[in-house]
């Protein structure tokens, strides 16, 4: 529950006074990382994002990072939600927050199936995948550098350190044997990328996390939840998009991540060509990063599976786990590439 009054106070000492009045303040979602409140006051409106009072210290720095990423992209081509003010000082309302301009739009997480245009138009739906890689493709040319974010990741040695950070990781939850786990992590460790370019990365990047303006043609409002935000190998995002993306679109093609209708979207081929035309990089080594992101998919949902308890959404992650390391591993072998 926020309180009305000492965010009041705060909100005017900010500068975001609206018309004066008392803000209209709507729960719009939440879990155990973040809540998420709508802001309305006149010509205000906002979106209030906050950690809930259970949750570790830790989430408060993952707000701050998830503000100082979109602070910096004010300014670059990259959709995002506007930023508008931030607060470490816990006093106001227990935890370290931010206000960001409400973002106008709709989410391909919350349909049952794609509004209109993109339901009975293929065409129109196409504009939806390559408005998602052209998303990140934007991100990963933004001077990271220039916009003071040296300190957020640790850009060097990136890919060696996601194989051991991730292999440590998985031995810390794991409880049951996953085939294909050491397969694909001896893979990984025996190829490396034909180049790497540091850039700002999402880190889960996904048709759940990004928001489009409503009717047609399509158009890619903002990229949402910045958490997972650093500096590393923009390219790792592509991997996570296209890790299940099937070539073949055409009628029957089945759901990407359990909640997208892919049937007519663009092909995977022409997914990676759009991508690299915006982004000016190749993209002829994905065979790493769909192998890294395939494996890297299977460690992190098993940590839910193994907390599952009655929870059947996380009961849901164990042959979802099982699978992806398998493909990992499969595609690792059948793969050609000798970066």
């Amino acid at each position: 529950m926020i309180d009305t009054d000492r965010l009041t106070t705060w909100l005017d000492e900010t500068g975001l006074v609206g018309d004066g009045s008392p803000p209209k303040i709507t729960f719009v979602s939440g879990g155990t990382q973040n809540e998420i409140y709508e802001i309305e006051r006149g010509d205000l409106h906002g979106a209030l994002r906050i950690p809930p009072p259970e949750a570790p210290e830790s989430r408060d720095d993952g707000i701050l990072r998830e503000w100082r990423i979109m602070e910096a992209l004010e300014g670059t081509d990259v959709p995002h939600p506007p930023a508008l003010a931030v607060c470490t000082d816990k006093s106001v309302l227990g935890r370290t927050f931010y206000v960001m301009g409400y973002v106008d739009g709709w989410s391909p997480i919350n349909v049952d199936e794609w509004p209109e245009p993109f339901y009975s138009d293929l065409d129109a739906r196409q504009g939806l995948a390559y408005q998602l890689v052209e998303g990140i493709a934007l991100l990963s040319k933004v001077d990271w550098q220039a916009k003071g974010l040296q300190d957020l990741g640790r850009p060097e040695g990136f890919h060696e350190r996601q194989v051991d950070r991730w292999t440590a990781f998985f031995d810390r939850v794991k409880a049951r044997e996953v085939p294909g786990f050491d397969e694909a992590a001896a893979w990984l460790r025996a190829h490396k990328p034909i180049d790497y370019i540091p850039g700002l990365m999402h880190g889960d990047y996904q048709f759940a996390n990004v928001m489009y303006e409503h009717g047609g043609p399509a158009k890619l409002a903002a990229i949402v939840d910045w958490e997972m935000g650093t500096v590393g190998d923009p390219k790792l995002d592509l991997g996570w998009v296209v890790q299940s993306w099937p070539e073949d679109t055409s009628g029957g093609a089945g759901t990407v991540a359990g909640y997208v209708d892919m049937t007519g979207m663009p092909s995977r081929t022409e997914v990676l060509e759009r991508y690299s035309e915006v982004s000016g990089r190749q993209v002829d080594d994905m065979d790493y990063y769909t192998v890294l992101a395939k494996w890297k998919l299977a460690v992190v949902l098993e940590q839910g599976f193994q907390r599952a308890g009655d929870d059947i959404k996380l009961q849901s992650f164990g042959p979802v786990v099982l699978q992806s390391m398998q493909e990992a591993a499969d595609f690792a072998e059948s793969s050609d590439y000798r970066g």
